[in-house]
C-alpha cells in the first residue's frame, strides 16, 4: 500500500476506534440504565443485569458504527484541509478520485465489521437475549420469594412477605387480587409455602384469613382458614421460547421462511424478504457515509474559516439517504416483489460522492461560466 493510503488510513482507523468507543459508550450507558430499573425492580440479580447488558451490545455496535465512519472521516478531513495537507497532495497531482482511495478502504474495513454484526452477532445475541427473558419471566422465585417488598407480579395482584426463613417458610403473608373489577380479595396468613406441583406452583398459607369486598353491594366477607391453598401460575405467562420476532433468524432463514415461522411471527413472506435483504444492504451505511463524508468537504478546498459548511452539507445528504431508505423500507415491506428498491439509499449514495468527487476535480467549472456570461 502506497504512504498516502497508510497515513490516510492509520488516522481514519484511529479516530474510528475513539469514536466508536465514546458513541458505544454512550448508548451502551443509556440501555443499561433502563435494564437497571427493570431488571433489579423484579427482583433480578447482578448477575442477570451484566448478561443482559452484554447481550445488547452487538445491537448498539451497529447502531453506532456506520455514525462512527462518518465523523471520523470528516474529522480526519477537516484537519486535513486546515493545516493544508490536502492542498498540498492536490498539488503533487492526485486526482480526488485517488485521493478516496484509502477512504475507500476504510469504508469497506468499517462494513466488513456491520456484515459480521448484522449477519452473525446481533441475530444470535438478539435470540439469546429473548430466550433468557422468557426464562426470567417464568421463574416465579424471583418475582415472589423477596422480603419485605410490595411486589406486583401481574396486573391487579399486590404481594407481600415479612421474613423468609432459611426452611423457606414464609411468615406474614399479605395477598391482595383486584383483577375481578367487581370485587376484590385480600388473603393474609401468618405463615406459607410455595409449592411446585404438576398443574403449576401452589401458595400453601396456614392460619389467616381471606377478605372478599363486593362492589355492587360493598359488604365486606370475612372467611378465617387453617389453610388454604392459592394457585399462583394463573398468575405468570409460563411460555416456552419461540422465535417470535423476525430479527432472531439468520439471515438463510429470511429468504425461505416456513409456515410455521410465518405463523408464529405473524409477518409476511415480503417483511421476512425485506429483512434479509436490508442485512446485506445494511452494512454498506457505513460505506456510503464515510465516502459521503471525504467528497463533500474535499469540494471546499482550503479556507481560513473552515469547512463547517461542506460539514453541514454532508449531515444533509446523509439524512436524504436516510429518508430514502424509509421510503423503500415502507415499500419493500408490502409488496416482495420490491426487494430492489432496499438497495436504492446505498445507490443512491454513491451516486451522490461520485458526482462530488467529479465536481471536486472541476472547482472553477461553474465560477467561469458566471464570469463569461458577467460581461453578455
Amino acid at each position: 500500500m502506497p504512504r498516502y493510503d497508510r497515513y490516510i488510513l492509520s488516522q481514519l482507523l484511529v479516530l474510528f476506534g475513539f469514536f466508536s468507543l465514546v458513541l458505544v459508550s454512550v448508548y451502551w450507558v443509556n440501555r443499561a440504565v433502563i435494564l437497571f430499573d427493570q431488571l433489579i425492580a423484579d427482583g433480578q440479580s447482578a448477575g442477570v443485569f451484566v448478561e443482559f447488558t452484554a447481550l445488547s451490545l452487538p445491537n448498539v455496535i451497529r447502531l453506532v458504527l456506520p455514525m462512527a465512519a462518518f465523523v471520523a472521516t470528516v474529522y480526519a478531513t477537516n484537519r486535513l484541509a486546515s493545516e493544508s495537507e490536502l492542498v498540498v497532495i492536490q498539488a503533487t497531482g492526485f486526482s480526488s478520485w485517488r485521493m478516496a482511495r484509502p477512504v475507500l478502504f476504510f469504508g469497506l474495513f468499517v462494513a466488513l465489521l456491520m456484515a459480521v454484526l448484522v449477519h452473525v452477532l446481533v441475530p444470535a445475541s438478539r435470540g439469546q437475549l429473548a430466550e433468557r427473558q422468557s426464562e426470567i419471566a417464568n421463574n416465579i422465585t424471583a418475582r415472589f420469594l423477596t422480603e419485605g417488598q410490595f411486589l406486583h407480579p401481574a396486573s391487579g395482584i399486590t404481594f407481600y412477605i415479612r421474613e423468609i426463613s432459611p426452611e423457606g417458610e414464609l411468615r406474614d403473608v399479605f395477598l391482595s387480587d383486584a383483577r375481578n373489577p367487581d370485587e376484590r380479595t385480600t388473603y393474609t396468613a401468618a405463615r406459607a409455602f410455595l409449592v411446585r406441583q404438576e398443574t403449576g406452583p401452589k401458595l400453601v398459607m396456614f392460619d389467616g384469613a381471606a377478605q372478599t369486598l363486593s362492589a355492587e353491594t360493598e359488604r365486606l366477607f370475612t372467611t378465617a382458614f387453617s389453610d388454604f391453598s392459592y394457585d399462583i401460575g394463573a398468575l405468570i405467562t409460563s411460555s416456552a421460547y419461540a422465535r417470535t420476532d423476525i430479527r432472531h433468524y439468520p439471515t438463510a432463514a429470511l429468504f425461505s421462511p416456513t409456515e410455521e415461522a410465518l405463523e408464529i411471527t405473524g409477518r409476511t413472506r415480503a417483511e421476512f424478504t425485506y429483512e434479509g435483504n436490508l442485512r446485506i444492504a445494511q452494512p454498506f451505511t457505513a460505506l456510503v457515509a464515510a465516502l459521503i463524508g471525504f467528497a463533500t468537504l474535499i469540494t471546499g478546498g482550503f479556507s481560513r474559516f473552515g469547512v463547517w459548511r461542506q460539514i453541514l452539507v454532508a449531515v444533509g445528504l446523509l439524512i436524504v439517504v436516510q429518508v430514502l431508505e424509509t421510503v423503500a423500507a415502507g415499500a419493500a415491506r408490502k409488496d416482495a416483489a420490491l426487494w430492489p428498491v432496499v438497495y436504492l439509499p446505498v445507490a443512491v449514495g454513491l451516486a451522490i460522492t461520485a458526482a462530488l468527487l467529479w465536481y471536486a476535480d472541476r472547482p472553477f467549472m461553474f465560477t467561469r461560466r458566471r464570469k463569461a456570461e458577467a460581461p453578455a
